[in-house]
C-alpha cells in the first residue's frame, strides 16, 4: 500500500489510539489520490479559463455564452481553491463491502463533477460527457473518489439511523483544521460493524455532538458534515409548492434553509441560472453577514441574498413605524392591492375631443380615438412603458384617418400635453407621498378605511419613509415600471441610426475605393444590408444595470418568515410567480403574535399546496438555558413549539446585577481564547467595545448564536407577546452560558 509521505491525519496525543494505521491507512491512500485529482482539476480549469478569456468576446449570444463560461469556470476554481482535501466530509461502508467517500463536490479520477461546466474535467448539471453524471458518480466504480453531498448517492451519509441504516455498516465523519484531519468518529449500524470494531474508532461522542460544544465565531461555522437525519430529509424535499419548516430555537432551521438552497440549485434544473434562480431572504443585515460564507462554501455563488428592506431602494434609510395602529393599517395585503387603483387614477382617457394644428392641416382628435389608443397596451404592461404604445397607436389612428404623417403629428405639443395630463409618467415615491398627504386621494384608493384611519395615516413629512411603506413603494414600482425607459429607448434608437449612417459611409467608401479585395467575397458581403446592420450594433448605448432582486425567481427561501406582514408577503410573491417557496420560521418567535396556523396564514396571503415539516430537537441550546426560557414563552403562548434539548452544558443560568457585567465579560474572555459573547439589551445600557463581544437588541440577535449571552434587564423589553418573544429569543441565543443581569439589583 502506497501511503503519503506525510499522513493527512494530525491527531493530538490524547487520540493516539485513533492513529493506528489499521484505522487510517486506507483513508490516507484515498486522500493521496484525491490530492492528485484536485491538482489536475485546478490545472485543467485554469487552462480552460485562460483560453476562454483569450478568446474573442464575440457578439450577441456568442458573447453571453463566453461570459457565462468565464463566470462558471471562475466560480468552480474559487470553490476548489477555497478547500483542499477538506472537500471530503466522511465515508460510508456498505454491507456489500463498498466504501464511498462523500464530499462538498463530486470528484472522479478525471476531475470535479456536478454544477460546473463541461471541459477541463469539470461537468455540468445533469449527465455530461466522459461518463460522469451530475451526482458525481461515474460509470466506472473505480473512478469515483467523492460523491457530491447533494447527490442521491450521498443520502445515507446524512439520513442513515440505527432504525434505518440504509444499507450501511458504518459511517465515518472527519474534523478538519488547516487541511489536516484533527479528529474523526465512526458510527456503526449493524452487528457486522460492531464485530469489526477493530477497524472502527467508536467514540462516546458523535461528530455532531462534539461540534455542538465548539466555540462560535462572527460567521456561521461549517456544519455540512454534521447534518442530522431529520434536517437532511427536509433539505432533500422537492421544490413544488410551499414547504414550511417550523422549528424552535436551536433546531437548525437556518442550517436547513441554507443547505436546502444549495441542494435545490444542484438537483432541480428548473432553478438554475437563466431559469429564474433562487432568492434567499433573511431577517436583517447582521444575519446576512453571519451566514455570508455558507452558500459560497457550498459552491453556490449565484444565489441572491437580501432582507425585505433590500428589495426597495428606500429600505436602507427607512425607520420603524412608531404608531402600532399605523403599522397595522399599512401591513394589510388589501392596501397593497389598492396601489392598482392609485395608478388607475392616472390612466383616464380624455372625455372631450380636441383639434390640433399641424403644417399639413388641422386634425380632429375624438374621445373615441383616445379610448382606442388607451386600449393598445398589452395586459400587464407597466404604466410608464405602456405610454409609448399609447402614443404610437394614437398617431397611427390619426394618420390613417387624416392623411397627415405620423412624424408631423408627433411634433404636436398640444397632443403631447394632452397625453401628459391623461397618462403622465409617474414615480412610486410621488404616489405614496400623495397618499399620506392628500386625504381625498387615499379615500379614493382605499374606500374601506374609516375617516379616523385616513386621518391617522396622514403625516407632515410624507416622504419620511418607514418600513411599513416599503411594500406599497414596491408594489407601485412594479406596476409603474421605469419612468426613464422611454427616453432611454429614444436615445438608443438615435444612437443606432447615427451608427448605421456612419457605418454606411465607411462601407460605401471601401466599396467606392475598389482597392481592397481579399478574394473571399468581402466586397459582395459589404453590399448586403444584414452585414451592415450587424456592424452597426456596437453603436447602441449600454442598457441600464438590471435590478438583480426584481425577479422573477423560480424559488424563494425565507428565513424567520413568522415576522413577515401580509403586505411584505406580497413583495415576495410578486417575485415568485411559480409559488415555489421554502418558508422557515417559528410561530413562538413572532414578535407581533402568530395566532393562526402556518396553513391559515399562508393561504390568506395567496399561497396553496402547503406542506408542513417540524423540527423538534434542540441541538444548540443547553438544557439549563431552555429550562429557564421555556416558562417565559409558555406564559404568553401556551402552544409554543418548544424543542427538546439533547445536551447539557453543566453551567446553570446566573442571575445577578448589571454591575457584574464587566467582570463577567473580562473573566470569560480571559478563560476562552475562542468564541463570541453578546450583550443583549434594549440599547439603554452602554457596553464598552471589546473584541469578540457584540451588543445587540433582541430583534437583531434573532437567527444568531453566541457562546455567552449576557441578558440585560429583560423586563424592559415590554409586556405581552412582544416582550415575551424578545426575552425568549434573547435567552435562546446562548450555546453554552446565559447570565441574566438586572439594574434593579444594583446596590
Amino acid at each position: 500500500m502506497n501511503l503519503p509521505i506525510t499522513s493527512v491525519f494530525d491527531l493530538p496525543e490524547r487520540l493516539a489510539a485513533k492513529a493506528d494505521p489499521a484505522l487510517i491507512a486506507a483513508d490516507d491512500e484515498h486522500f493521496t489520490t484525491i490530492a492528485g485529482s484536485l491538482e489536475r482539476s485546478i490545472a485543467d480549469l485554469t487552462a480552460s479559463l485562460d483560453a476562454e478569456r483569450r478568446a474573442p468576446a464575440g457578439r450577441g449570444r456568442q458573447a453571453v455564452d463566453r461570459d457565462d463560461a468565464v463566470r462558471r469556470l471562475s466560480s468552480r476554481l474559487r470553490a476548489l481553491r477555497r478547500y483542499s482535501l477538506d472537500l471530503c466530509l466522511g465515508r460510508m461502508v456498505y454491507t456489500d463491502g463498498r466504501t464511498v467517500y462523500v464530499g462538498r463536490l463530486g470528484l472522479t479520477g478525471n476531475g470535479v463533477t456536478g454544477g460546473g461546466v463541461t471541459g477541463g474535467g469539470v461537468t455540468g448539471d445533469g449527465v455530461t460527457g466522459d461518463g460522469v453524471t451530475g451526482d458525481g458518480v461515474t460509470g466506472h466504480e473505480g473512478d469515483r473518489l467523492l460523491v457530491d453531498w447533494r447527490s442521491p448517492a450521498a443520502e445515507p451519509f446524512f439520513g442513515a439511523t440505527h432504525a434505518n441504516p440504509m444499507g450501511l455498516v458504518s459511517r465515518r465523519r472527519y474534523r478538519w483544521a488547516d487541511g489536516r484531519v484533527t479528529d474523526y468518529w465512526d458510527e456503526v449500524f449493524s452487528e457486522a460493524g460492531i464485530e469489526a470494531r477493530g477497524k472502527a474508532a467508536l467514540d462516546d461522542q458523535s461528530a455532531f455532538i462534539a461540534s455542538l460544544g465548539s466555540s462560535r465565531s462572527p460567521r456561521m461555522r461549517d456544519v455540512l458534515g454534521t447534518i442530522q437525519a431529520d434536517q437532511d430529509a427536509i433539505i432533500r424535499a422537492g421544490s413544488a409548492g410551499v414547504l414550511v419548516v417550523d422549528g424552535g430555537p436551536g433546531t437548525g432551521k437556518t442550517v436547513v434553509a441554507l443547505h436546502r438552497t444549495a441542494y435545490l440549485r444542484y438537483s432541480d434544473p428548473r432553478l438554475g441560472r437563466g431559469r429564474g434562480g433562487v432568492l434567499f431572504v433573511g431577517p436583517h443585515e447582521p444575519y446576512l453577514a453571519y451566514v455570508a460564507d455558507v452558500l459560497p462554501n457550498l459552491g453556490e455563488d449565484d444565489v441572491q441574498t437580501c432582507t425585505v428592506r433590500d428589495l426597495v431602494p428606500e429600505g436602507a434609510a427607512a425607520a420603524h413605524e412608531t404608531d402600532p395602529e399605523v403599522a397595522r393599517l399599512k401591513s394589510s395585503a388589501e392596501l397593497v392591492r389598492a396601489m392598482e387603483t392609485a395608478v388607475r387614477f392616472y390612466e383616464e382617457p380624455p372625455a372631450n375631443g380636441m383639434t390640433i394644428d399641424t403644417d399639413e392641416g388641422d386634425v380632429r382628435v375624438t374621445a373615441r380615438d383616445w379610448a382606442a389608443a388607451f386600449e393598445a397596451p398589452d395586459p400587464g404592461t407597466p404604466h410608464n412603458e405602456a405610454r409609448d404604445q399609447i402614443w404610437e397607436e394614437l398617431l397611427a389612428i390619426l394618420a390613417e384617418r387624416s392623411g397627415v404623417s405620423e412624424s408631423e403629428l408627433g411634433r404636436s405639443s398640444e397632443l403631447r400635453t394632452a397625453l401628459n395630463r391623461s397618462w403622465p409618467l409617474l414615480e412610486a415615491a410621488d404616489l405614496v407621498a400623495d397618499l399620506w398627504s392628500v386625504p381625498a386621494y387615499l379615500r379614493r384608493c382605499a374606500p374601506w378605511l374609516s375617516i379616523d384611519d385616513i386621518r391617522r395615516l396622514q403625516r407632515p413629512y410624507p416622504r419620511a419613509w418607514t418600513v411599513s411603506d416599503l411594500p406599497l413603494l414596491d408594489a407601485l414600482r412594479q406596476r409603474l415600471g421605469d419612468s426613464s425607459a422611454s427616453e432611454r429607448r429614444r436615445r438608443e434608437r438615435a444612437a443606432v441610426v447615427a451608427g448605421r449612417r456612419e457605418m454606411d459611409r465607411v462601407v460605401d467608401d471601401l466599396i467606392a475605393s475598389n482597392e481592397y479585395d481579399d478574394g473571399e467575397g468581402l466586397m459582395t458581403m459589404l453590399r448586403q444590408q444584414d452585414l451592415r446592420e450587424v456592424l452597426a450594433e456596437g453603436s447602441a448605448l449600454a442598457s441600464a444595470d438590471p435590478d438583480l432582486l426584481a425577479g422573477p425567481f423560480a424559488h424563494v427561501v425565507v428565513d424567520e418568515a413568522q415576522e413577515l406582514t401580509d403586505a411584505e408577503w406580497q413583495m415576495l410573491l410578486s417575485r415568485c410567480p411559480s409559488r415555489s417557496l421554502t418558508v422557515v420560521g417559528d410561530r413562538a418567535q413572532a414578535r407581533h403574535g402568530f395566532s393562526e396556523s402556518w396553513q391559515e396564514r399562508l393561504e390568506r396571503v395567496g399561497l396553496d399546496r402547503i406542506t408542513l415539516s417540524r423540527l423538534t430537537v434542540n441541538y444548540r441550546t443547553p438544557e439549563e438555558v431552555m429550562a429557564a426560557a421555556e416558562p417565559v414563552i409558555r406564559a404568553a403562548l401556551p402552544d409554543a413549539n418548544v424543542p427538546v434539548s439533547i445536551r447539557s452544558s453543566g453551567i446553570p443560568v446566573h442571575h445577578g446585577s448589571v454591575a457584574e457585567l464587566d467582570t463577567i465579560l473580562e473573566s470569560w474572555l480571559a478563560t476562552h481564547a475562542e468564541g463570541t459573547a453578546c450583550v443583549i439589551s434594549d440599547g439603554s445600557v452602554p457596553v464598552p467595545a471589546r473584541d469578540r463581544v457584540r451588543s445587540l437588541t433582541p430583534s437583531l440577535a434573532k437567527g444568531l448564536e453566541f457562546d455567552l449571552v449576557a441578558l440585560i434587564d429583560p423586563d424592559s423589553f415590554g409586556d405581552g407577546v412582544e416582550g415575551a418573544v424578545d426575552r425568549y429569543v434573547a435567552m435562546t441565543r446562548a450555546t453554552s452560558r446565559l447570565v441574566v443581569l438586572s439594574s434593579a439589583t444594583q446596590s
